[in-house]
């Protein structure tokens, strides 16, 4: 519920005001009879207003007391080396007071009002905050989340719930991360608003409004100028971190299944995959290899030590890798030594009353570690380090970390700590407890709709408390984003030069500096298929650029024509795992005909084109970009892009158009107003800002390439590492003035001080020069291929003014130049005659 219309909520006025060195603060006191509607009202605020960079303007609302819960900088730093000032700002402020509703407040890009809280009182109270800002009629709001969801935002009837919960694939509903950030579209320009708040909430978009309700915490918003989607998106991470660098061998195709019986049934999957000729980088175990569900085990019959360090000795022999499930859950069992070790170090969770809160999850009846305590970190690097000198894997997915429990509360308070439950255990369905209303950490009076009955739901209890005496309720949120940045932090000292590679469930803003993401327990249906592709857009906006969704789906069987779309799919996703649920059919990509083919061809343009993806994945390292793109970030002139999240663009230049409907066999496939290639036979249509239907057999997925770019690739094999050995080749893809730029980025894809080099690709007037921009790498394999589109029938090669002897065939309008062999560590300028 919102606040009754009955109740008039008095909203505040501004007092005293106090220029400061890049904006000024103001003192706000109520304006009137407290209304208390879901909490007390805090007479006394402080406005700053702080003109941080060119681009970002940050507003903060707070209580003067500065008693309300705020995200302690050591938790999640912000970024604070620019302070502009006013006079340097695209961005301006002002204020008013209203007689009605008190103080409300505007945020301008040039004459253009892009937030307007004017009119609607500010509402601020100890367990409820409410800020309320105009949108324009049928605005194009994008962000938000998490939730399944299509990617433009329905603004007529939409509630936004942020309260980290495990969730399969409810549409709409709030799931495993929290993320406040959104872009707004308008006319050409977009521009972008991040509220800083760790607090359940609602975000409502109704009536022309965007409204927070906020389950307490202060009014802490950062505004973005803009003026692209990418411009946002880049100001927004450097304000909460840049996405991290991955290890080039995170962009293979990876496979899991929770259910593999045993590590020779893995051992057979991993065979079954080289057999079928099927791409296969990185291996995977669910909760599966572990000891009846107990972190840092091994089950000594199906998954023994020696039997996995055989394997991973195995796949590394192959270029393959390894990666292994981690749960924060700990069991309560004193004769378990991760346990032990912790209880003595004081690193869980409490309940109020100062004991151990222990829930139950995998092990049974568990403790969690409490991120706020002091040798926590320590603790955990300490477990992590026992267990990786066992079996040292290449990657680890920290699951579970809502953080999620099977009971509500302690329910395992009281229990013996050497009890151990038999294996497999099962939670008895209880009947839900009474709410109590009249403990606002439990029942907050304001509800969010959050899909579950309480907040304490399949969750730590909001009333349990950590190592600085705040209890769940206020830091709930950040406990994945916590759990993240541990790990990371460990695996970086653990490996001091190797990149990690890690994947997580939960998420906060900041969460892509140290991990990848996937949407979670999906479903195996063509909807959610669907919906995976708004899902990794969203994901690109929150500033999290490596994200997929579990191929083929994960919950329910799949079917042949599903997984065969998937794959399509799936193949262009940032980050490709096929991964389904214990008691499904198998659905590895070799298991039928039609899937293994769709999987080669798909993962083949994939694996053709890694050197392109991670071009502009160290885009994402050093700007904030997505690598997955919607098609109104690249035309958001184009009016008909708005609302389309059927296709995706990979970087700027690959078009993808999947079949996401069962039995269709060709799709409609917007073309925005440019020259698109056909990746297959180099046929070109020219785009009219309309659909062109397109014939979609089931192991053919519509792949084009755009005018006026040009991609790098490699001759691609079934691993990574072997796909860098491969020869160089250039797509130049001309547009309709014969001209085309790109840029390749090389690096050892491993370390974190490896030298590197980025190099200029551009086409102009039937010359294509590559020019050295920075860096020492050396790019080992030679260029041996360029295919030029659209520019006619070439005859002759020179390089550097002089006549090189080539393979040149002609098809469809394109030239195929082979033979070559170019050094990419050099400049070189390559003339062609027609």
């Amino acid at each position: 519920p919102t606040v009754p219309s009955s109740v008039v909520c008095p909203g505040y006025s501004v007092g005293y005001i106090k220029n400061t060195t890049d904006g000024f603060i103001a003192s706000l006191k109520i304006a009137g009879t407290p209304c208390n509607i879901y909490g007390t009202d805090i007479a006394d605020l402080t406005l700053s207003v702080s003109f941080d960079t060119a681009d970002r303007l940050h507003v903060h609302v707070q209580d003067t007391a500065g008693k309300q819960y705020q995200i302690p900088s050591s938790v999640l730093p912000l970024d604070s080396s620019h302070k502009t000032g006013k006079a340097r700002s695209s961005l301006q402020f002002d204020y008013s007071q209203d007689k009605a509703s008190g103080f409300g407040f505007r945020v301008k890009r040039g004459s253009e009002i892009i937030f307007d809280t004017t009119g609607y009182p500010l509402i601020f109270e100890d367990k409820y905050i409410e800020v309320t800002s105009k949108l324009p009629a049928d605005a194009n709001i994008y962000g938000i989340g998490e939730a399944p969801d299509f990617f433009r935002r329905d603004t007529t009837n939409t509630i936004k719930t942020l309260w980290n919960r495990e969730a399969a694939g409810e549409f709409g509903k709030n799931s495993y991360g929290s993320h406040t950030v959104y872009l707004e579209l308008r006319g050409d320009s977009f521009h972008g608003v991040y509220l800083h708040n760790s607090h359940g909430m609602d975000i409502v978009l109704a009536n022309n409004t965007i409204q927070y309700r906020i389950l307490g915490g202060t009014a802490d918003f950062y505004f973005f100028n803009g003026p692209s989607a990418l411009d946002v998106i880049s100001q927004y991470t450097e304000l909460v971190g840049r996405p991290y660098r991955v290890p080039y061998w995170a962009l293979g195709l990876h496979n899991c299944r929770y259910g593999y019986k045993s590590v020779y049934e893995v051992n057979e999957v991993i065979a079954n995959y080289s057999k079928a000729n099927i791409p296969l980088e990185a291996v995977w175990s669910d909760v599966d290899y572990m000891d009846n569900g107990r972190g840092f085990t091994f089950d000594p019959v199906n998954y023994p030590l020696s039997e996995m360090q055989k394997q991973l000795e195995a796949l590394h022999a192959n270029n393959q890798r390894r990666v292994l499930i981690v749960h924060p859950a700990i069991q309560h069992n004193v004769s378990y030594d991760p346990y032990a070790r912790g209880a003595t170090n004081d690193v869980f969770v409490k309940n109020p009353d100062g004991s151990e809160y222990i829930t139950q999850v995998w092990p049974g009846y568990s403790v969690l570690p409490d991120w706020f305590a002091k040798n926590t970190d320590s603790w955990w690097g300490g477990e992590l380090t026992r267990f990786l000198d066992e079996v040292s894997v290449d990657g680890l997915w920290i699951d579970m970390n809502e953080p999620s429990t099977f009971c509500v509360g302690s329910c395992g308070s009281g229990r013996p700590a050497d009890e151990v439950p038999p294996y497999p255990w099962t939670v008895d369905p209880q009947p839900h407890r009474p709410v109590n209303f009249s403990n606002h950490l439990l029942a907050p009076p304001y509800s969010i709709h959050q899909a579950l009955v309480e907040l304490s739901d399949s969750t730590i209890e909001t009333t349990a408390i950590n190592a600085q005496g705040v209890a769940e309720f206020y830091t709930h949120n950040l406990y994945g984003y916590m759990h993240s940045k541990s790990t990371y932090n460990f695996l970086a000292s653990y490996r001091p030069n190797t990149r990690p590679f890690l994947l997580s469930p939960t998420t906060f803003a900041g969460s892509g500096k140290y991990v990848s993401h996937w949407v979670g327990d999906n479903h195996s249906s063509f909807f959610d298929l669907r919906v995976s592709i708004s899902s990794m857009l969203d994901f690109g906006i929150f500033g999290i650029p490596m994200m997929g969704a579990d191929i083929c789906g994960f919950e329910d069987d799949t079917t042949e024509e599903l997984c065969a779309r998937w794959v399509e799919v799936g193949a262009f996703y940032p980050f490709a795992r096929d991964h389904n649920m214990y008691g499904a059919i198998p659905q590895e990509l070799y298991r039928w005909p039609t899937v293994a083919e769709a999987g080669r061809r798909a993962l083949g343009i994939r694996y053709s084109l890694l050197p392109y993806i991670y071009t502009h994945l160290q885009n994402s390292v050093e700007k904030g970009w997505p690598l997955a793109r919607a098609l109104v970030f690249e035309f958001p002139h184009v009016a008909d892009t708005a609302g389309i999240d059927t296709q995706f663009l990979v970087g700027d230049a690959l078009l993808i158009s999947p079949v996401l409907t069962e039995g269709e066999t060709s799709v409609d496939a917007f073309f925005p107003r440019s020259i698109w290639y056909d990746w297959y036979d180099y046929s070109a249509i020219n785009g009219a800002n309309a659909n062109v239907t397109l014939d979609s057999p089931l192991e053919h997925v519509n792949v084009h390439i755009r005018g006026g770019r040009i991609l790098p690739g490699q001759v691609p094999a079934l691993t990574t590492a072997d796909s860098r050995k491969g020869e160089f080749f250039l797509i130049v893809a001309a547009d309709e003035n014969n001209h085309a730029v790109g840029s390749l980025y090389y690096d050892d894809g491993e370390t974190f001080d490896t030298p590197h080099r980025w190099i200029d690709l551009s086409y102009n007037d039937n010359v294509l020069t590559i020019k050295q921009v920075k860096g020492s790498y050396q790019i080992l394999p030679c260029l041996s291929k360029i295919t030029l589109l659209g520019v006619g029938d070439v005859q002759t090669v020179m390089v550097n003014d002089v006549h090189v002897a080539a393979t040149i065939a002609h098809t469809n309008g394109a030239s195929l130049i082979e033979g070559l062999c170019l050094d990419l560590n050099s400049n070189a300028v390559i003339s062609f005659d027609f």
